[in-house]
C-alpha cells in the first residue's frame, strides 16, 4: 500500500496541494497525477480546487494523445493551470486519478493561443523498460517530430495556427521551470488554500 505522510482524515486530501513536485528531486524524480491516457481524445483535468477529474472536452479532431499526461503537484504554470507533464513510453495504460513517480528526461515549451503552457517531458521512474532513456536523445527524432505535430494540430478544426512548439530542452531546463512553477504556485496560489 502506498502512503502519504499527512494526517488521516475523513475528508479526501487534494494531492495538487498536499505533495510537493519532486518526490527525489536529486534523481530529477517527480510526483504527477494522471489526467489522460494515451490514445485517448477525451481532454480530463484536474479540478485545482478539489482535485477531482472533470471530462474537459472531447478532443475536436481524431488525432488522439500520443502519450499519457497529467500534472505536477505543487506548481502554478503561466496559463493558471499546474504544469503539465508527458509520460512517454508508456507501456500499460495509466488510471486517471493516479499519483506516479516519474523520471524528468526535459521540457518541451508550448505557446497555446499567446499563452505558456510548456509540457514536462518523463518516464515512469520504475519502469526497467524506460530505465535507458536519460535524456531527449533517447527517445530519438521521430519522438519530437510526431509530439510537435501533435500539439501544433490538436486544436486545428476550432482554432487552426493558433499553437506553437518553441523547442525542446533538457533536463536541466526542466528543473529550472519546475522551481519556477513552484515558486509561483507559492506566492499566487497556496494563499488561496483554506
Amino acid at each position: 500500500m502506498a502512503h502519504i505522510d499527512i494526517t488521516p482524515s475523513k475528508t479526501m486530501a487534494n494531492l495538487l496541494h498536499v505533495l510537493p513536485p519532486y518526490a527525489d528531486k536529486e534523481a530529477g524524480v517527480i510526483n504527477a497525477i494522471i489526467e489522460i491516457n494515451s490514445h485517448s481524445i477525451n481532454k480530463y483535468e484536474l479540478i485545482t480546487e478539489t482535485g477531482h477529474l472533470k471530462l474537459d472536452r472531447v478532443g475536436y479532431s481524431s488525432l488522439s494523445y500520443p502519450f499519457a499526461y497529467g500534472a505536477i503537484p505543487g506548481t502554478w504554470d503561466q496559463d493558471g493551470d499546474p504544469l503539465d507533464v508527458e509520460i512517454v513510453h508508456v507501456t500499460e495504460p495509466l488510471i486517471p486519478g493516479s499519483l506516479v513517480e516519474a523520471r524528468i528526461i526535459g521540457i518541451m515549451k508550448f505557446n497555446d493561443g499567446g499563452e505558456v503552457d510548456d509540457k514536462v517531458i518523463a518516464v515512469l521512474n520504475d519502469d526497467k523498460r524506460v530505465a535507458h532513456i536519460k535524456t531527449l536523445a533517447d527517445l530519438g527524432e521521430y519522438f519530437q517530430k510526431e509530439t510537435t505535430y501533435y500539439w501544433e494540430h490538436y486544436k486545428d478544426l476550432k482554432k487552426p495556427g493558433t499553437c506553437t512548439v518553441d523547442g525542446f530542452f533538457d533536463t536541466a531546463e526542466s528543473m529550472r521551470i519546475i522551481d519556477e512553477c513552484t515558486e509561483r504556485y507559492q506566492k499566487e496560489y497556496a494563499p488561496k488554500l483554506g
